[in-house]
């Protein structure tokens, strides 16, 4: 896979950045699923559809975006994902809310049964009901792809460049320009790196203070870490592709690691960012 990422390669060294520090750049890249309403890849869920949910299994706060079949969904992410089970995806793709998605692993074999998938609003908004209609629908088709930074700076005010990457924002412009010819399109991405419209720092990096204060609010048993390379980009939705209204919105699922692998998924937090 990693020898898909020539184009890259050669770009940067064209705009004459030293091959060391290209290579450098090229140390960091992750493995990643993307997943796609069309493509050749194997279908392994679907935007919408029925939301499916154990009998005893609370009604969920938010829209349902997706699920995934783990069981299809080919091996190469990079995340310690359960083999088996549906993955449900939640999101409210604004910004003006505290709890804004979550997620659901519903293991293979559990007994289900179909919830309203307006449940969560409670006031029976019609601007709600018009924006769930705005949601995708459709089977998924999975891509084993590489993902490099989109991001080049840290999350401080001075903006100053990732360690040991002093050219990181002309290389993330490089990955940007030749992305295209390397790795396949689609809307929502499993692993790898976060993206979204106006990228500086990782978006990662940026929802990782948030979500320690709400799962430590929250007062969910285990330890939480402040620590950025403990956690991980479950899924990326860059649902403002899909929305229309939401031009611009992207929605990150962060977990802990060791709590994905432990499959706490109450644990898992969801960040939005949107320029109207």
């Amino acid at each position: 896979m990693w020898d898909r990422l020539g184009p890259f390669r050669d770009e940067a060294v064209a705009r004459g950045i030293p091959a060391e520090e290209v290579e450098r750049w090229l140390a960091t890249a992750r493995p990643c699923a993307t997943l796609s309403r069309d493509g050749d890849g194997p279908v392994v869920g679907r935007f919408g559809g029925p939301l499916l949910l154990p009998a005893d299994a609370p009604d969920p706060e938010h829209p349902f975006v997706a699920s995934i079949d783990l069981a299809a969904l080919p091996a190469g992410t990079g995340l310690p994902l359960p083999s088996d089970g549906d993955l449900l995806l939640f999101a409210f793709p604004e910004t003006d809310y505290e709890g804004l998605g979550g997620v659901v692993h519903v293991p293979a074999g559990t007994v289900v049964e179909e919830r309203d998938k307006l449940g969560w609003d409670s006031f029976d908004w019609e601007e709600n009901e018009a924006m769930i209609e705005e949601f995708p629908e459709g089977p998924l088709h999975a891509t084993i792809d590489v993902s490099l930074p989109y991001h080049s700076s840290l999350p401080l005010p001075d903006g100053r460049p990732l360690p040991g990457h002093p050219r990181a924002g002309e290389l993330a412009a490089v990955w940007q320009s030749t992305r295209a010819a390397i790795a396949s399109s689609g809307t929502l991405q499993i692993g790898g790196y976060a993206d979204e419209e106006a990228i500086d720092s990782d978006p990662v990096a940026n929802a990782v203070p948030d979500a320690v204060k709400a799962l430590k609010a929250a007062g969910i048993d285990g330890p939480v870490s402040e620590d950025v390379a403990d956690w991980v980009l479950l899924a990326d939705w860059q649902a403002g592709w899909d929305v229309e209204g939401w031009e611009s919105a992207t929605v990150h699922w962060i977990i802990q690691r060791e709590d994905l692998a432990a499959r706490r998924f109450d644990r898992a937090y969801t960040s939005i960012f949107w320029n109207p």
